[in-house]
């Protein structure tokens, strides 16, 4: 058996306002040509499918069209999860459609899957809440999951019954999966558990994540679940919600993070993504493996003393996207501004960086009997901690005063 795994597609995703909507399509395509090439019998997408609970109709229709060929017209199983950014609502609203073709969509946690079978031979043979068995066409052994989409203590409340706001998210979801895993898991099959939630090690270094969702974790979202919280009996845990790969742990399993497709803030500058394929037998894991993905183009994080320095460097970096950050003297001038953003339309922020800004006091007296230009200047400097205002603001603001004398 092959399983493909990713996460994270956050279709409909912008970098402040630039669109990676055509990126999203070259690097969807290419995880549909690795399955494809692969062979794979299932694919799991650990959820933040997409970017928003309302996307546009160009990214619900690309989610759709994406899973509709990864599922291969009912020959290969999709199993896609709510994320944090979902709504659970909408992920459930193609069901009964998507079934025919064996795709398989889990909003809420604890959801109850409707048992089906394709055509080509996908089935659910056994579903309760948290847990479906499949039956694949080219497999001999059945693919066990144990489903939990992005949980936090309100959906738990809802969802799983429990009254004890007090208690631990990670409390219950540990007596949840172990009660599915000592009903279900036995070594005649290959048993996973996919799900959207920040994880690491007890008393282990936090893993890295991105800017965006920092306060999702960390400002009433969901507290983070410790590996030791996995039940015994799985062979993988396929993971969502951190854009970067990694190995949280290997017990009770591998516990795996695939990463996001694209890089998503710059915070994953530089980044390389990846699906994960994992080789299943009855009982095992024989393998797993990172494919890179090399559709859509790379975060870079740059930083020059001048702006010359920077056009230079920006001509021979048209496929990248860019936080420019330039140190100087003086304030950034517009005309230099319209130099480097015509020089590169991939410029995405540009951050001036002025060497004197910590010099003055910027709550020393302004001398009232200066001229108003000198008046401009030192209210300037008193409100930019001693820095100079540029010549062309000067002239700026020589020019709005001349317009008002008139």
């Amino acid at each position: 058996m092959k399983i493909l795994h990713t996460a994270d597609w956050h279709i409909g995703k912008k970098l402040d306002t630039y669109s990676r909507l055509t990126e999203q399509r070259l690097v969807l395509n290419e995880i549909c040509e690795i399955a494809e090439k692969q062979s794979v019998d299932a694919v799991v997408v650990a959820g933040d499918l997409f970017d928003n609970f309302a996307p546009s109709s160009e990214a619900t229709e690309l989610l759709y069209t994406t899973l509709h060929r990864l599922a291969d017209n009912g020959r290969r199983a999709v199993i896609a999860i709510a994320g944090n950014h979902d709504s659970p609502e909408r992920i459930e609203v193609p069901d009964a459609l998507a079934r025919v073709c064996g795709i398989i969509f889990i909003g809420f946690p604890n959801a109850t899957v409707t048992p089906f079978r394709t055509q080509a031979g996908i089935a659910i043979t056994k579903s309760e809440p948290g847990f479906i068995e499949l039956s694949l066409p080219r497999c001999d052994i059945p693919l066990r999951v144990i489903h939990t989409p992005y949980a936090n203590e309100q959906r738990l409340k809802v969802f799983l019954g429990t009254e004890q706001q007090e208690t631990a998210l990670r409390d219950h979801l540990q007596q949840h999966w172990q009660a599915l895993a000592l009903e279900h898991l036995d070594d005649r099959g290959f048993n996973l558990l996919v799900t959207h939630l920040y994880v690491m090690k007890e008393g282990g270094e936090e893993p890295e994540e991105p800017d965006d969702e920092r306060p999702i974790l960390h400002i009433g979202g969901a507290q983070a679940i410790y590996t030791h919280n996995f039940p015994t009996g799985l062979q993988y845990v396929a993971l969502g919600h951190l854009h970067r790969y990694q190995v949280v742990d290997t017990h009770p399993a591998p516990i795996v993070y695939a990463s996001s497709p694209l890089a998503y803030s710059f915070s994953e500058a530089d980044q390389q993504k990846y699906v994960v394929l994992l080789h299943a037998a009855a009982g095992q894991l024989e393998s797993f493996q990172r494919i890179e993905l090399q559709a859509g183009k790379r975060l870079k994080r740059v930083k020059f003393k001048g702006v010359d320095t920077a056009l230079a460097w920006l001509m021979d970096h048209q496929h990248e996207l860019i936080e420019l950050t330039l140190e100087s003297d003086t304030y950034l001038e517009a005309s230099d501004k319209k130099r480097l953003t015509d020089c590169h339309e991939g410029i995405i922020q540009i951050i001036p960086q002025i060497k004197n800004m910590n010099e003055g006091d910027s709550n020393s007296e302004i001398d009232l009997s200066l001229s108003i230009d000198q008046l401009f200047e030192a209210y300037f400097k008193s409100k930019n901690k001693g820095q100079q205002p540029s010549e062309g603001l000067m002239e700026v603001f020589k020019e709005v005063l001349g317009t008002q004398e008139e």
